[in-house]
This record gives C-alpha cells, sequence and structure tokens, in this order.
C-alpha cells in the first residue's frame, strides 16, 4: 500500500492559499493551482517508483513459543540483505491479541548489502495465550512524500506459563553437583526429629539428646543423632478470586504466588516430600494430590498453569472445609490469599483456626508498599490527611487478623513480593527444622 507522508500533505496544503491568492488577483492564473497539485502527485509517484518494492521485502520472524509471566519477551525480525543502493529506516509493529502491554513501534536502520536485525518486545500481563498475528512494517522514499506499507502474516500463539526461573537458581543454591560423581546425598545430620544413629558424646553437643541407658550399657557417654524427616506432604493452596487477581506491580497477586510456589515446590520434591496443588474461590477449581519425585515438578507446573483468573468473591469456609476432607494425613497446607479488613476475613480465620488444628498451616498475604507509604507520607492537603488515616485503618486492620491467626498456630507472612520466594523458603526449612510436621 501506498499513501502520502505528512510532508506531501503539507506541501499540497500550503499550494492552496499561493493558488488562492492567484486566483483573486487575476482569474485567468486558476490553472496553476491545477497544475501544483498535479505536480504534488506525480512528485508522490515518483518518490513511491524509486522507493524500495514491497515485494523484495521478505521478513523472517521467529516467534518464542512460550513466555514466563513477570518477563519481557520478544519477536526476532531479520531482513536479509536489500537490493536497494540506498540507506532506509523501515518502522515495525506487531499486531497482536491478548493480556499484554501494548506493542511499539521499533525502527531499524538498513544499510546497503547488510542484514537488519531487531527485536520488538512482547510483556504479557497475564497466564495464557498471546497471539502475534501480523507484522506491519512501513518505508519511505528517497524524497521522503511517499510511506509504502506492507503486511507479514505469522498467525503464532505464544503461551504465558508461570515463571520457573527462580527454580534453576533455588537448584543451583541448595542442591550442590558434582559432574564427575553424579548427585551428592544431604542426610542432613543433627536436625529434625527422625532418628539416624548414636555417636559418642562430645563438648558441644545438646546434652537433652544423651541416651542413658545406652550410655550405661557401653559405659561411656552417647548422643543420639537425628536427620531430618522427609515424606511429608505439602499442599499448596491458591486463592483465585477478585482480589488475588488485583495487579501488583506489572502481574497479579496470583502470579506472584505461583512463582514463589513452584521454588518451594521444587525445593520440596528434591528434598523428598510431596507436593499438592489446590485452587479455589466461590468453588473448588483445581485439586492435584500430593506427589514424590522430581520427575513430578512438570506436573505441578501445568496444575499451577491452569488456574484461572476469576473474579467471584472468595468462599474460605467451603474452600479450606473441601481440603482438609481430602487431606487424611499432617500436612503443611501453604495459603496463598489476601483480605481487606477484619470484617472480610472473619470467615477466613475460623476457617485456618479448623485447619491449624489437624494440620501445619502458613497463612501468606502480600504487603502493599502503596498503604505504608501513603500512611507515613506528610499531609500537604486535607485529601493526603484522609488518605493518610484510610491507609493506617487499613493496615491496622491487617495486624489484627494477622495477630488473631498467630495466636491459634498459623505461621503468618506478609512480604513485599519480590521477597516472598525467599520468606517462603526460609519458613519451610524453619519448620522442618524444628518438626513441626
Amino acid at each position: 500500500m501506498i499513501r502520502p507522508t505528512r510532508r506531501a500533505i503539507l506541501i499540497f496544503a500550503g499550494g492552496i492559499p499561493v493558488a488562492l491568492i492567484a486566483m483573486a488577483s487575476d482569474q485567468a492564473l486558476w490553472p496553476l493551482g491545477l497544475y501544483f497539485s498535479m505536480l504534488v502527485i506525480l512528485a508522490v509517484l515518483a518518490d513511491a517508483a524509486l522507493a524500495l518494492p514491497s515485494r523484495s521485502l521478505l521478513p523472517k520472524v521467529d516467534v518464542p513459543d512460550r513466555l514466563y509471566i513477570g518477563e519481557t519477551g520478544a519477536v526476532a525480525v531479520r531482513i536479509a540483505p536489500l537490493p536497494y543502493p540506498r540507506g532506509m529506516r523501515i518502522e515495525m509493529l506487531l499486531e497482536q491479541r491478548g493480556d499484554a502491554e501494548r506493542p511499539v513501534l521499533v525502527p531499524i536502520d538498513l544499510h546497503p548489502q547488510e542484514e537488519g536485525q531487531a527485536e520488538l518486545p512482547v510483556i504479557p500481563l497475564r497466564r495464557g495465550i498471546v497471539s502475534i498475528d501480523r507484522l506491519w512494517l512501513r518505508w519511505r522514499g528517497p524524497l521522503g512524500l511517499a510511506q509504502i506499507g506492507k503486511i507479514a502474516e505469522i498467525g503464532r500463539q505464544i503461551e504465558v506459563v508461570p515463571n520457573i526461573r527462580g527454580v534453576q537458581r533455588a537448584e543451583l543454591r541448595f542442591f550442590p553437583h558434582d559432574a564427575l560423581i553424579g548427585e551428592k546425598l544431604q542426610q542432613q545430620k543433627g536436625e529434625g526429629t527422625e532418628f539416624e544413629a548414636l555417636r559418642e558424646y562430645t563438648p558441644g553437643l545438646d546434652i537433652r539428646f544423651i541416651d542413658w541407658k545406652h550410655s550405661a550399657r557401653h559405659r561411656k557417654l552417647l548422643c543420639k543423632e537425628f536427620r531430618t524427616e522427609r515424606n511429608h506432604p505439602v499442599v499448596l493452596a491458591f486463592d483465585t478470586g477478585h482480589l488475588m487477581v488485583d495487579p501488583l506491580g506489572p502481574i497479579p497477586r496470583l502470579d506472584h504466588a505461583i512463582n514463589a510456589a513452584l521454588r518451594l515446590a521444587w525445593l520440596s520434591l528434591r528434598s523428598g516430600d510431596l507436593v499438592g496443588v489446590f485452587g479455589f474461590d466461590a468453588r473448588i477449581r483445581h485439586y492435584t494430590g500430593p506427589m514424590r519425585g522430581t520427575q513430578y515438578f512438570a506436573r505441578v507446573q501445568r496444575a499451577t498453569a491452569q488456574l484461572a483468573y476469576h473474579t467471584q468473591e472468595t468462599n474460605f469456609t467451603l474452600g479450606l472445609a473441601e481440603l482438609n476432607a481430602r487431606l487424611k494425613r499432617r500436612a503443611l497446607v501453604i495459603l496463598f490469599t489476601d483480605f481487606v479488613d477484619t470484617t472480610t476475613a472473619e470467615l477466613l480465620v475460623e476457617s485456618m483456626h479448623r485447619i491449624a488444628n489437624r494440620h501445619v498451616a502458613v497463612f501468606v498475604t502480600f504487603r502493599d508498599g502503596y498503604l505504608r507509604e501513603a500512611a507515613d507520607r506528610a499531609p500537604g492537603s486535607f485529601d493526603d490527611v484522609a488518605r493518610s488515616v484510610i491507609a493506617q485503618d487499613f493496615l491496622h486492620d491487617r495486624s489484627i487478623v494477622l495477630e488473631r491467626l498467630s495466636r491459634i498456630g498459623v505461621h503468618c507472612l506478609d512480604v513485599p513480593s519480590a521477597a516472598l520466594p525467599v520468606a517462603l523458603i526460609n519458613r519451610y526449612l524453619e519448620i522442618k527444622q524444628r518438626g513441626l510436621i
């Protein structure tokens, strides 16, 4: 497609007043306006003829198969050397559908007999599918009067999945590898409650673990040695209601929870524990029973990817009662959710109390920095004072709910989204070390 540029339109529009003035002074000069218009049109056509023909431009587009939520992906475009003697600039724009940031116009400067490469960013906002339908290209002629456009059909889809980049970092941090010998066994002696062996007492060991019966038999002090217990069910429970759909930064709260939970799931599976996934809001959305072994991590990832966004109010009584009924043995239940005030959290506290009676419960929420900033900001007007008072009331209600949960034996985590993965793993290791499961 060929169309005039802004420069051509301005030149054409600038000639209209001149033609009108000439006609007003002498009616015999009216053909000058027609000649000027035809001259501009011919210049535009000549510029289009001298420009790069659209049939010569054959871009090669590389679309990734999947993207991780919270990260920026890119569609790579490569243009082979063109049979055109002049340098030129080509502007490119993606036509996309799905929950992603609006595409931006990306220019690329091409030089004679040189290959051009560019990356067009794709920033997903939610999990799901982002469709890349077409690539729009446009460039100008050497005079800058004609603009030539071309559409390249793509028709590809990008799957947006939970972010597992942190799983790889957790693997390198918590599990050492030996490339020559193989995987190194970690016994973690001295922690947990599972009996490992007897050893002779040495200064520095805990005297509470001295086995007096065997010490009397062997006529020397012997101390019990323990190791971390394994085989514990760990259930990752996700609230998929409307509060978890609200964005916290670039992505929803639910995706922050899933990204942190996947790191913990990998660590738990490598440690020998069982990992399950549970999702609910107004009704039960998903349940995957606890499974053992790192080969099931892909299944856990697929289960979290299937947790859709819902706008219903969360029914904690139904969801947590159903989870409590499905768990036949004591487990570590980690609930990712959020609340607004003490009134909406009343049923939540009662339901968590029933869970904490049978299981070890961890309550995970996201600390919103905007509330703290609004409460601490120096007021400059009456609106600032009102905003600060409201934010302080919300913070006070959150502290009351978290304190009530702590009193009934629930482990509470109220941290910013960036610090959640580390805080969650530390709390898991602390619970394992203390033998609470």
